[in-house]
């Protein structure tokens, strides 16, 4: 049959249909076995076609996932396997289809094609298994669930792709065709199940082995550099999609070891030999590198970076975005070479000078005066070199140009992996490789350690270097713990170098890197990443230990780059400000930097924001243009706004005067007059950090921030107003955290109650209440809820009667929300609110409130029961300040039922998780001891007081978190306090004491040990005790927890043993004061056993002076001893009449103590 050209189809998939067809009338006819020559002709013919209509230009719309299915079928259905020049075109042509259309095969398809493949390579000669490995890696793309049949064939012990994988296998482009299939196979898909462990392991050997193999000089570069990216993309999906979890040292190590090496494989004038495996280690491992060929190197990059430099300057606009494809060397416009201009730079003398733009920053690199530029010894290893564009012909340009490229390629895929391992190794044990991946400074005389900072400095393409930050990211991600045992505040002068020095040299080191890239780097993409970089060190380093100016410098190099003209950029400077001003607030460098005034930054910068400063917005009354005194409402003693102030509130709230960055189309916006939304959501975040971190700061201009947040939930933009919501939160709760009882801040320094007043009546004059009710945005009705809930009390009293209703009505109304957010929300408001002198003591609103969190309580979600039950806490805590403080009338007008409904729901939520239970129990303490007699009386209440107690003896005695058995304990104390109850005749008193008895001596954590002993010292008779019996267990289990005071397995106690020790004294001191004749022997024979132990712990007890407030009790000197005489005159009036009965001496054995501590007192006077 002869060859037809077929013409192009107008409908999709037409001429595809047409090839179709002609392989259908290919099909041999019944009794022919193979195609004669005149078919076989036609057959080469038709795929020769296919195939380069595959690799022509892409049609409109390809051809149905069907038909290319049943095309492939019929194709591989009409060429035997003895036929292999039709074989390797057939292979090719599932190679070429596949891939170019993207087609997913359906499953019945799949499994004949496989076959046919798997065939083929058992059967045809070796010269056709690469196309036929092609063909199988584009099959088993995405489908590895669909290939379990096929598994033993192809990864068995002698499976194919195992055998051609192998590296005795000669054929390197064989080889890197069976692991790029095995790589593909190893491709997890969601929802489906993933390859066997013993399939896992083959390949994991496989893709390690091929990483740690050697190029010889016969393999072609960029054929052994696909080798390896092969690999690469292997062991990221087995780690992405297997979930594989990496665990032994030997494993991590070997792995760790072949990710360094080809992170730098190809890198320019860098060459190093990597160990098989890394070890975990505090020190850099060797790592050897070949000095001779870095030196020569070196002066050729330097010559052409003057060069190149220029030629890049007409480039840069059109590259800022197209970078991900272009890195090669041969692209000078992506590159940050900066040359023998970096010499001039040395980080530890660089100060900010004023700067239009970070564009002109490459040009600006030698701004240190000439008196300080010096070299630091490592400088060399640092330099990004490349080779000049002359070394080459044009023809040789390009081949080295792909082959860099492809270089590159196998360093991004390296680092990619190693992001993936990341994710694979527990922290703890990845920081045990810190020094292998992390700059040290070098030591004298030694290079520096080649690290993930060498890439980010020197490696010339951006995306690679970009890379190099986002695995560097992820490290010092979480690091917080690990960099916390740092130091260097102190000069060491030691024999050796203590590890916390290493790890703060390592973390100066950071510093001084990342600031160095900063400055050389001409990528938009790439800065980003560097201040994301940056930023996530200053969040995890320990800079209250370190010497102070690590962040003065961080903050003088990124105030430039606020102007920045990409968008990206400039969000992720406010994102690092933000952390500075965040980190360890408040820090004394933060203090200052804040404190700076503007002109030593923007301020005299064509593109700063103080010329905005002309805007009549009402808004700059407060933030004064320079040389005007600012408003100082609450005793500002800065003589100038603060710069980062002015700033972030400029971005919010003024116009933009000019476009600033292409880029600003990302971010479409709901008003093109102001600038991006995501830079003023930054400005917003980073304003409610400065709040948070230095309210002292922020104070100045309070109203005119809330005026700020004010115009921004009257914005339409749902993100704008959450964060406006947010800084109003953070503007409440500085106040309060001013006016609380413990507050170091002077009453004169605070900001008066006047303003505060000021303030709120603004907020609910304004979009507040609006905000509240907006309910299609749950978020933000749940940030506005918890802001309405950081009103100062003191202020609340002092608004309007109908704002204050408002503001109940409102937290009461939206208490019956949907949103489980919103609800959880009203209901800790309301547990705020309750707590209000003025509203606590109304009995209409405590009612109110009491049925709103009760009707909370029983909610399906967990996290509003759990603030429902921190708002009955606190509900039930306002039942006992109104007894004490109100007497019996509040207790006659609160309602019965009410308070037996609040009995009961309070034990069911006893019952919940731990973070119900916790408060839970703590109500349950406060309504028991806020029952009456009458109550107690009623046959009502007898069933849910019964039921009550039995759930807080049974949390006592539980294995819930500690924080619920410290809340129990304190609730069983409170219990005792209620003199209506029947304690010591009911059979519930034993339990309680039993249990309280059995804690005090045993639990693991001391601070539940301190409130059980504190309970037990509470009831105020001796009869509330009980029995002689139940005393004596008391005594003896508070003499046994006396002398375990100081045994614990956790270190993390131990420095609550001295609290211990004081409440367990007072509550053995009040016990003898209380003592019956009947309870003295035991208590004799215990002073007997153990006497010198109790009274070294008495006499520790008396010296102490005010103990820690874990005891609860601030006993002083005098006090402790008018204890001690108590319990010796009650003691010996009952000895006396004794006398003759019984041999007991306890008020003698006290008596001896209480002189041993008056002799002791008077030696220390003296």
């Amino acid at each position: 049959m002869a060859a037809v050209a077929v013409p192009e189809e107008p409908e999709p998939g037409g001429s595809f249909r047409r090839y179709l067809a002609r392989l259908g009338a290919l099909r041999p006819q019944p009794g022919a076995e193979r195609p004669d020559g005149g078919r076989r002709t036609e057959l080469h013919l038709l795929f020769d076609q296919l195939i380069s209509e595959c690799c022509g230009p892409a049609p409109a719309a390809g051809p149905s996932p069907q038909d290319v299915c049943a095309l492939l079928v019929q194709a591989c259905q009409l060429v035997h396997l003895d036929q292999e020049h039709l074989v390797s075109k057939v292979c090719q042509l599932i190679h070429h289809l596949l891939n170019r259309f993207q087609v997913m095969v359906d499953e019945q398809s799949l499994n004949f094609l496989l076959s046919y493949c798997i065939s083929a390579l058992k059967q045809c000669s070796s010269w056709t298994h690469v196309e036929i490995l092609q063909a199988l890696a584009a099959l088993v793309y995405n489908n590895g669930p669909k290939c379990q049949k096929y598994l033993p064939d192809l990864l068995g012990k002698t499976g194919l792709l195992v055998q051609f994988s192998d590296s005795a296998q000669p054929d390197v482009e064989l080889r890197r065709a069976a692991v790029r299939s095995m790589a593909n196979l190893c491709l997890g898909v969601p929802g489906q199940p993933y390859l066997d462990e013993s399939y896992r392991s083959v390949c994991f050997q496989t893709f390690l082995s091929v990483l740690q193999s050697s190029k010889t000089s016969d393999v072609d570069d960029i054929v052994f550099c696909m080798l390896l990216q092969n690999a690469l993309k292997g062991i990221q999906s087995l780690l992405n999609g297997g979930k594989m979890k990496l665990m032994q040292t030997d494993q991590i190590g070997s792995l760790l070891a072949v990710l360094k090496k080809c992170m730098f494989h190809g890198l320019p004038g860098l060459s190093i030999e990597m160990p098989a495996a890394l070890y975990p280690a505090p020190l850099p491992q060797y790592d050897n590198r070949s000095p001779v060929k870095q030196e020569q190197s070196e002066p050729a990059a330097f010559k052409q970076t003057g060069n190149r430099r220029k030629k890049s300057k007409g480039k840069q606009k059109k590259g800022e975005f197209g970078e991900e494809g272009r890195e090669d060397l041969g692209d000078a416009g992506n590159e940050s070479v900066l040359g023998a201009d970096m010499l001039k730079l040395h980080l530890a003398d660089v100060q900010n000078s004023p700067c239009v733009d970070p564009r002109t920053r490459a040009s600006d690199v030698a701004y240190v005066p000439a008196g300080k530029d010096h070299l630091s010894p490592h400088y060399t290893s640092w330099k990004r070199i490349s080779s000049s564009e002359s070394e080459y012909s044009d023809a040789e340009g390009g081949i080295q140009s792909k082959m860099r490229s492809y270089q590159a390629n196998v360093r991004q895929g390296a680092l990619a992996c190693f992001l993936s391992a990341i994710k694979s190794i527990e922290k703890r044990v990845l920081y045990g490789y810190w020094s292998a991946f992390v700059p040290d400074a070098p030591g004298i005389g030694s290079p520096q350690s080649v690290s993930l900072m060498t890439i980010a400095l020197k490696d010339p393409s951006p995306k690679t270097r970009a890379c190099a930050l986002q695995v560097l990211s992820a490290i010092l991600e979480g690091s917080k713990q690990f960099l916390s045992v740092a130091e260097d505040a102190n000069d060491h002068k030691r024999a050796f170098t203590p590890f916390s020095v290493t790890i703060a040299s390592s973390i100066r080191e950071l510093h001084r890197c990342l600031l160095l890239a900063l400055v050389a780097e001409s990528s938009s993409q790439t800065l980003t990443q560097i201040v994301k970089c940056l930023a996530n060190l200053v969040s995890n380093a320990p800079y209250s230990r370190l010497k102070p100016g690590l962040l003065t410098r961080v903050w003088n190099q990124i105030k430039p780059y606020i102007c920045h003209k990409d968008v990206n950029v400039r969000v992720s400077s406010l994102t690092l400000l933000g952390a500075i001003v965040s980190v360890q607030a408040p820090l004394p460098e933060v203090q200052l930097l804040l404190q700076q005034p503007s002109s030593s930054g923007l301020s005299n910068s064509g593109s700063a924001t103080p010329h905005r400063s002309n805007s009549s917005e009402q808004w700059r009354k407060a933030l004064p243009s320079e040389g005007e005194p600012p408003a100082n409402p609450a005793g500002c003693t800065s003589s100038e706004p603060c710069w980062l102030l002015r700033l972030c509130v400029s971005i919010i709230v003024l116009p933009r005067e000019d476009s600033c960055s292409d880029s600003d189309a990302n971010f479409p916006s709901f008003s093109s007059i102001y600038e991006p939304c995501p830079l003023r959501l930054e400005s917003l975040q980073v304003l409610a950090l400065l709040v948070k971190g230095y309210f002292s700061m922020a104070q100045s201009y309070f109203l005119e921030l809330g005026e700020v947040a004010c115009r921004c939930m009257e914005e339409m933009d749902p993100s704008i107003q959450l964060h406006g919501a947010k800084l109003l939160e953070e503007l409440g709760t500085g106040v309060l955290q001013q006016y609380k009882p413990d507050s170091a801040i002077a009453p004169d320094q605070r900001v008066p109650v006047s303003v505060v007043v000021t303030f709120w009546t603004m907020m609910l004059n304004g979009p507040l209440p609006g905000t509240l009710q907006n309910s299609p945005h749950a978020t933000l009705q749940t940030s506005a809820c918890d802001a309405l809930s950081s009103i100062l009390p003191e202020a609340f009293s002092s608004l309007p009667n109908d704002q204050q209703i408002l503001c109940v009505t409102l937290l009461l109304g939206l208490n019956h929300s949907e949103n489980p957010l919103v609800k959880a929300a009203a209901a800790r408001a309301l547990g705020v609110y309750i707590l209000f002198s003025c509203l606590r003591q109304d009995v209409m609103f405590v009612a109110d409130t009491a049925n709103a969190i009760l009707n909370s309580l029983h909610d399906k979600s967990p996290n509003v029961r759990a603030k429902a039950a921190w708002s009955l806490g606190n509900l039930t805590d306002t039942l006992i300040i109104n007894m004490e403080t109100m007497g019996q009338s509040f207790q006659e007008e609160f309602s019965d039922l009410l308070l037996l409904k609040m009995l009961r729901s309070a034990t069911e939520a006893s019952k919940d998780r731990d973070k119900v239970k916790s408060n839970a129990v703590r109500a349950l303490g406060n309504v028991l001891h806020f029952l009456q007699p009458y109550h107690i009386a009623n046959p009502r209440f007898k069933e849910a007081i019964e039921e009550s107690l039995q759930a807080l003896i049974s949390t006592v005695q539980s294995e819930a978190t500690m924080k619920v058995r410290w809340n129990a304990c304190y609730a069983l104390g409170n219990v005792f306090k209620n003199p209506a109850l029947p304690l010591g005749e009911a059979p519930w008193t034993t339990q309680a004491y039993s249990a309280l008895s059995s804690v005090v001596k045993s639990c693991k954590n001391f601070k539940v040990r301190i409130k059980s002993a504190m309970a037990l010292s509470i009831p105020s008779k001796r009869e509330c005790y009980g029995s002689t019996e139940q005393f004596c267990q008391i005594w003896s289990a508070l003499v046994v927890a006396l002398q375990k005071s100081e045994d614990t397995e956790d270190f993390l106690e131990f420095k609550y043993s001295a609290s211990l020790r004081t409440q367990i004294c007072q509550a053995l001191l009040h016990l003898l004061s209380l003592a019956k004749s009947t309870d003295l022997p035991v208590v004799w024979e215990t002073v007997t056993a153990n006497g010198d132990t109790i009274k070294s712990y008495v006499l520790q007890y008396l010296k102490s002076g005010v103990e820690e407030s874990e005891a609860g009790m601030h006993a002083d000197l005098c006090e402790r001893e008018r204890a001690l005489k108590g319990a010796i005159e009650h003691l010996g009036g009952i000895e006396k009449q004794l006398a003759g009965k019984a041999r007991v001496r306890v008020s003698v054995y006290l008596e001896d103590v209480l002189t041993n501590h008056a002799r002791a007192t008077e030696l220390t006077e003296a």
